[in-house]
């Protein structure tokens, strides 16, 4: 294991990598798999399941849980009660001989996956939070984070920090997501979210950079272009927090802003993920695509061309809720290894991907 870390250490250094460079066949997928966050299908498992072999023979960085089908809310899918959900995630963690992501998108309000209908504790909004006190909301988030962490939760895709700068917008301001239009009680209400999490060891995820709440399509659907509605100041909660180094992750959104990239989306965009928010925004934690299977990026773009373009703009991890659809995780890890030895995908960005996430469990464990 120390040879393999300063194998690690020394081609990170290298601009460039050969293909003698490359590791083994079985490493290199178990690195991919690393950079992976999928969702599955069941309520239980055993050693039989088809993602305990996906977590065994590659390592999955994480799984996300949702309590119903897309298709069909009436059926469950991972979530139909406390012990039920403890169960889950105990045999999960049980079969990963690596720190696993368990994620879930807990916000409050109208997305939560933990629903009081399956005991769980009612959760306001962002909108109906950002009206109360200080300590009424800290009182809040501190019971949720102690929900999750009972769950086995350790990762929650929130706090938003979407301005609700439009009224029209329906899949941030009409779902209640937002604190607000004013970037400091957006701040405010999002580092109380953070900070409940992290005295729970959980991870939290801001979203959907470089901002959601000026769009009027939602992504879930098809292309959403923020071109003439988005504005910079729509960065300033990001900033903030950045500064404050109370972020652990970040979810990048398939938006597209011509201002930005006159290309590609934001979860696919260099200029987005690397240039603005690592180099000019200073982000040196995790960033994570908002789930690939949305219609925004899977109706335009090929497997091949999302992984490739997402992991080479600076996606450290690709989100596959299997949802949507249905994504064959062998052909994904495949698909991926194959970008890698031709060398569409630099091995390097594996690597400072692998790196990153090593450094995010290790400040985890550590709080």
């Amino acid at each position: 294991m120390k040879i393999f870390k300063l194998f690690l250490t020394l081609v990170l250094s290298l601009q460039t990598l050969n293909a003698s460079d490359l590791p083994s066949d079985k490493q290199l997928q178990k690195m991919i798999g690393r950079m992976l966050l999928v969702g599955f299908s069941n309520e239980s498992i055993d050693k039989n399941s088809e993602i305990v072999r996906h977590i065994k023979q590659y390592e999955l960085g994480g799984v996300i849980l949702f309590d119903r089908f897309y298709s069909n809310r009436s059926k469950t899918k991972n979530i139909s009660s406390p012990k039920q959900l403890q169960n889950l995630t105990s045999k999960l963690k049980s079969f990963s001989n690596k720190p696993l992501i368990i994620s879930v998108d807990q916000e409050g309000g109208k997305v939560a996956r933990l629903k009081p209908a399956y005991g769980f504790t009612k959760i306001p909004s962002a909108k109906q939070i950002s009206t109360l006190h200080v300590d009424r909301a800290k009182g809040i988030y501190k019971t949720q984070a102690q929900m999750l962490q009972t769950a086995g939760i350790n990762c929650d895709f929130a706090p938003v920090v979407d301005l609700a700068v439009n009224p029209k917008n329906k899949v941030i301001y009409g779902l209640e997501r937002s604190y607000g239009a004013d970037t400091e009680e957006v701040v405010k209400y999002a580092k109380i979210f953070i900070d409940s999490l992290k005295n729970e060891k959980i991870i939290s995820v801001l979203k959907h950079f470089p901002g959601h709440g000026s769009s009027l399509g939602d992504s879930h659907k098809g292309f959403v272009d923020i071109s003439n509605t988005w504005n910079e100041i729509e960065l300033e909660p990001y900033k903030e927090l950045i500064k404050s180094n109370a972020v652990s992750m970040i979810m990048t959104a398939h938006v597209f802003n011509s201002h930005l990239d006159k290309k590609y989306p934001a979860t696919l965009s260099y200029n987005v993920n690397t240039k603005l928010l690592r180099e000019k925004l200073g982000y040196k934690g995790v960033v994570i695509s908002d789930d690939l299977q949305m219609k925004a990026i899977s109706k335009h773009y090929t497997l091949e061309q999302i992984v490739t373009l997402a992991i080479n703009s600076g996606v450290d991890m690709l989100l596959f809720g299997n949802q949507l659809a249905e994504q064959n995780i062998d052909e994904l890890v495949e698909v991926i290894a194959k970008q890698v030895k031709n060398g569409a995908i630099s091995m390097k960005r594996i690597l400072e991907s692998n790196k990153r996430l090593e450094q995010l469990h290790k400040r985890r464990l550590a709080t």
